[in-house]
């Protein structure tokens, strides 16, 4: 016994019209997200550029520092690998190293031991963790960064006195040196250090902020004299702007990795959000017993619960499932028909003879259409299906 079968349009078939519906509001939100991403890009990209270059006339940039310094005969030269600044080490030369954080423990190390006891002044711009206590040692970074107003200097250094108040903050500093000066203090820890060398006239200035260098924030409380007094103590300035073109940084075995780049803070509100996030995963999943069925507050229709329970198997293609459905119930409905108990309904050596008899048929096709196989594609179980249909119409004909 044999059914032809078609592929029919079903309800659980969506329509183009029914996807787009669907998924429109996802491309409008990622058109949305795109657009944003573009446009804070150029935003960002225009104001930005040139940050802490003193060849540079934007917000950020310092070429103010490096006029006024000219007109007092300080020259400015900017070089952008490790070797350029290692050989410019020297008494009359003052080194300011923009990002110490881009360099790498190798160039740090490096960098260091050319201007340990070269007699010249390192001017250390907002160095982390990461970075100062290869290049200052002796001097730790606070994790917890200062913010806020102005701070006085609230220290000895001839510099900080007469600059007075100053946008300085940023990171805070504690040193072992006995003979530093630590200025601009903000809750008891330094964001200005200046530490002399033991041997020679040379010294390093550590800076937890770069605002006293910005175009916009030179006019601003003592700022300019500040970086002045800092930046023009000897004839020469050479400002150090790390670059990922230089070759050595290429050849370092221990480079940051990603986590090295998030402050601890992340890590720790990463970790508490993780623990809330698995606190509320079992709060929300705990029974308090066994489930209690109740009776629905309204009358669904049997086509809809057969259309969406249609839409799951569809989604989660599980075809043998929804063909071991369809078989199960349909041998529930033929055992009254042929005199089979309903509990042996779905035993083959109980129902089949009893069809095989009703029918006149063949048992072995009974069997594969009853007990068979899953269908291997959508097409073969609508064939099912259909075949289904087909049997227990015969079956329930006079």
């Amino acid at each position: 016994m044999t059914t032809e079968a078609t592929l029919p349009s079903t309800s659980a078939s969506p329509t183009a019209r029914q996807v787009w519906t669907r998924a429109r509001g996802i491309a409008l939100a990622i058109v949305l997200l795109l657009a944003a991403a573009v446009v804070i890009a150029v935003i960002h990209s225009d104001a930005r550029h040139g940050e802490l270059d003193p060849r540079s006339v934007d917000p950020y940039g310092s070429r103010a520092v490096a006029e006024l310094l000219a007109e007092r005969g300080v020259s400015t030269r900017v070089v952008t690998t490790v070797d350029e600044a290692r050989a410019a080490a020297s008494p009359d030369t003052t080194l300011l190293v923009a990002v110490p954080d881009l360099l790498t423990h190798r160039q740090q190390t490096r960098l260091h031991s050319a201007i340990a006891g070269s007699g010249g002044r390192t001017v250390l711009v907002a160095p982390g963790s990461w970075s100062v206590e290869k290049l200052a040692p002796g001097v730790t970074a606070d994790p917890a960064t200062s913010f806020g107003s102005a701070l006085s200097p609230d220290c000895q250094l001839p510099a900080a006195r007469r600059a007075g108040s100053a946008d300085t903050g940023g990171i805070r500093y504690t040193t072992t040196h006995l003979g530093a000066d630590e200025c601009y203090r903000s809750e008891r820890l330094a964001t200005l250090l200046r530490i002399p060398e033991t041997s020679g006239n040379g010294d390093t200035v550590v800076l937890g902020a770069p605002d006293i260098l910005f175009n916009d924030r030179l006019d601003k409380q003592g700022n300019a004299s500040l970086a002045l007094q800092l930046l023009g103590s000897r004839a020469h300035l050479v400002w150090y702007l790390p670059s990922l073109s230089d070759s050595s940084a290429t050849n370092s075995d221990d480079e940051k990795g990603f986590f090295d780049l998030l402050p601890s803070g992340w890590l720790w509100g990463t970790l508490q959000l993780f623990v809330a996030a698995a606190l509320a995963a079992l709060w929300r999943a705990r029974r308090l017993g066994p489930l209690v069925p109740e009776r629905l507050p309204v009358a669904i229709r049997a086509s809809e619960t057969v259309e969406g329970r249609a839409r799951l198997y569809r989604k989660a293609n599980a075809r043998d499932r929804a063909a071991a459905a369809l078989r199960s119930s349909t041998r529930i409905r033929l055992a009254p028909l042929v005199g089979v108990p309903v509990a042996q309904a779905h035993a083959p050596e109980a129902i089949l003879p009893a069809l095989s008899a009703h029918l006149h048929g063949d048992g072995q096709a009974l069997h594969s259409l009853l007990f068979g196989p899953p269908p291997s594609d959508d097409t073969a179980l609508i064939a099912l299906a259909d075949q289904l249909d087909a049997l227990e119409r015969e079956v329930r004909r006079p």
